[in-house]
């Protein structure tokens, strides 16, 4: 593919920065599409289907392009964490992840508008929390409101000291982009990086 144009299918300024690092010029369109969760849908099914649906809902709008979608959901004990509605939720959130394992999972997609080709994965990463307090969840959100994340934290930021140990073979994953991945997605399309 000549010059492949690049879209983000996000809104997301983490997601935008995250892409920024691979030094490649990108369009940002966001998708709007429905984020419900159907019913008896895994956490993995459904952040492959997001991502793919949002790299889909903006595709017919640049042809000749390689199109990124991508969602994230946090799982704690098979029960999905979305972005917080409230503070409230928030602090449930944080205090029900006290000393446990979240597992963060990453849906991907690059649609080549051109092919019509497509890549799906979903890439895994594990957050062991520290045991916090209310006091320090609240000093927490406080200082980093982290209503825009699944699971109510920035991990790029403060939300770090909320951790005793990350598990994954790529840290981007975490943040709602996982480079890695993308890489080799954009190289099975004829980009190659660096």
């Amino acid at each position: 593919m000549e010059q492949a144009r690049v879209v983000l299918a996000s809104g997301s300024r983490h997601r935008q920065q995250l892409l920024r690092r691979l030094f490649i010029d990108f369009e940002v369109d966001p998708p709007d599409v429905d984020e419900s969760l159907r019913e008896v849908e895994t956490a993995d099914r459904y952040v492959t289907r997001l991502a793919e649906r949002k790299a889909r809902a903006v595709a017919g709008r640049h042809p000749h392009s390689l199109v990124i979608g991508s969602d994230q959901a946090a799982v704690l004990r098979d029960r999905i964490l979305g972005k917080p509605p409230s503070h409230e939720a928030a602090v449930e959130q944080l205090l029900g992840a006290s000393g446990q394992v979240v597992t963060f999972l990453t849906g991907l997609c690059l649609l080549n508008t051109h092919t019509q080709s497509v890549h799906v994965d979903v890439v895994p990463f594990r957050v062991r929390f520290r045991r916090l307090s209310p006091a320090t969840v609240e000093r927490y959100l406080a200082r980093e409101p982290a209503y825009d994340a699944a699971g109510s934290f920035h991990s790029e930021g403060l939300g770090i000291s909320l951790f005793e140990r990350l598990e994954g073979a790529d840290p981007t994953a975490l943040v709602g982009l996982p480079l890695i991945r993308l890489v080799s997605m954009l190289a099975a399309e004829g980009l190659e990086l660096p």
